[in-house]
This record gives structure tokens, C-alpha cells and sequence, in this order.
């Protein structure tokens, strides 16, 4: 196990990581066109795609339902049978194996996006509900690697709002960041009236949607689709960040309290 240095070196790197969320991207500026104008420009299929993914993700919170992955291929990885014994490995075991599972979850999403990109909108509206599927999936494989099990519902409340994180703005991505910092045992009630899921989907219209438009055009779409899924997936995977941070954080604690 690492050592009470180590662990805060660890942790130091990871605050660096959070000053830099400060700051836009030119992307992301330009991303945040106004509600009214997206409205206008996004079709009416896209709408109700949007609205039953806010109905899905509620039935997540509180079940898992379709979205719930198997654990089993992820500890074998981790060469462990349980969540548990994950939650001991040492840090460097966790992050190989959270990195090939990002790698493998990027690719996948490069090609989900060039393939519904190629029939247009008519494709569009299965890569939506795709692509918020393998967002959800690869937050619970990285929840598993760190040793926390997404079956739990207070888990599932942290993965959406990692989810949250990704498309909020700087504002936003500081508030979220001291939710999660507070996360813990001692802390549950920060999460027990959670808004937040609704607040996602709102995000990712205004974050992704806009971009989403290029695949309107059959075929050009094949490119914007593979590019944009790539980047979502990649934004998605700061998801480990959160969950390596709180690893350390617990670590250290426990080491402080000789537990």
C-alpha cells in the first residue's frame, strides 16, 4: 500500500488537475449557444429522444436498470472477485487497468459515432440514448476499479454527477468538484435531495447538441460522429480523476486513524 507521502504527492497532482477546470476551452465557449437558438435548430425527434433519456436517467438513480454493467469481466482485469478486494489494490494496478478500459471505451465510441452518423438524423436517434449508455457504463468500470460498487445507489448519484461535471461550466464544475470532495461516509446528505440528473441532460443539450447537428448530413456526419463520440468519451473518462481522488482521500484517512 502507498505510503502517506506518496498518497499526498498524489493528491496534489490531482488539485493541479482541478485549477485547470477554471478554464474554458474555445470548444466549449462556443458550445453554449443559447437554449432558444438550439431549440430552433435541434428537430423534434431529438426532443423526445432527450426527454426519454430524462425519464431513463431518474430510473437509473434509483435502480440501475438497463445500465447496470457486470462486474465480473472488470474484476477479473483487476485479477480479484470482489468490489471489495478491488478497493485494496494498489493505486497503479487501478490506474493500468482504468486506462485500457478508457482506451477501449474511446475507440468504441469513435466507431459508434461514424456508423449512426452515416444515415443522419434518421441514425441520430440511437446514437443519443448509445452514447449516454456507454457515458454511464464507463463511469461504473472506473467506480469498479476504484473499489466502489454502482449497484449502491449512493454510488450511482456520484457517477451522474460526474456525468454532470463533464458538461458544466466553470462555475458549475467548482461547485460539483466540492460536492464530491465531501463525498463520504460522514457527508451522504449532500447528495440525499438530488436535483442534479435532471440538470445533466439539460447540459448535455447545450454542451453536445449543437455539435450533433453536423450528423444531420448523411455520410459528412461519419466524421463529426466519430470525432464528437471520441471527444465525449475522452471528457467522460475524467470520471477516474474523481474517483482516484476520493480513493486517496479515504486512504489517507485511514491511515491517520490507524484504521
Amino acid at each position: 500500500m502507498e505510503t502517506k507521502q506518496v498518497l499526498e504527492q498524489e493528491l496534489q497532482s490531482i488539485h493541479r488537475w482541478e485549477q485547470d477546470q477554471k478554464d474554458l476551452w474555445f470548444w466549449e465557449k462556443l458550445g453554449r449557444l443559447p437554449f432558444k437558438v438550439l431549440d430552433q435548430l435541434t428537430p423534434s425527434i431529438v426532443h423526445k429522444k432527450l426527454g426519454q433519456l430524462l425519464d431513463e436517467l431518474g430510473s437509473y438513480i434509483q435502480t440501475g436498470g438497463q445500465y447496470l454493467v457486470n462486474e465480473e469481466k472488470i474484476l477479473e482485469k483487476l485479477h480479484v472477485t470482489t468490489v471489495q478486494q478491488a478497493a485494496h489494490l494498489p493505486l497503479a494496478t487501478m490506474d493500468r487497468v482504468c486506462d485500457e478500459l478508457i482506451d477501449a471505451r474511446v475507440t468504441f465510441a469513435q466507431i459508434q459515432g461514424a456508423t449512426t452518423g452515416v444515415g443522419g438524423i434518421l441514425t441520430l436517434a440511437i446514437d443519443i440514448p448509445a452514447l449516454l449508455g456507454l457515458a454511464l457504463k464507463t463511469l461504473q468500470e472506473i467506480a469498479i476499479v476504484y473499489g466502489y460498487n454502482p449497484k449502491e445507489k449512493k454510488e450511482r448519484i456520484f457517477i451522474v454527477k460526474c456525468l454532470q461535471f463533464t458538461s458544466a461550466d466553470i462555475v458549475g464544475k467548482k461547485a460539483i468538484l466540492d460536492e464530491l470532495t465531501s463525498f463520504s461516509n460522514e457527508h451522504r446528505q449532500v447528495f440525499s435531495q438530488i436535483q442534479g440528473w435532471r440538470e445533466v441532460m439539460m447540459t448535455f443539450r447545450d454542451q453536445y447538441g449543437w455539435k450533433k447537428l453536423f450528423q444531420f448530413v448523411p455520410i459528412v456526419g461519419i466524421i463529426f460522429g466519430a470525432v464528437f463520440n471520441r471527444a465525449f468519451i475522452k471528457d467522460i473518462a475524467t470520471g477516474k480523476i474523481l474517483y482516484r481522488k476520493r480513493r486517496i482521500l479515504e486512504r489517507l484517512s485511514q491511515l491517520e486513524t490507524g484504521v
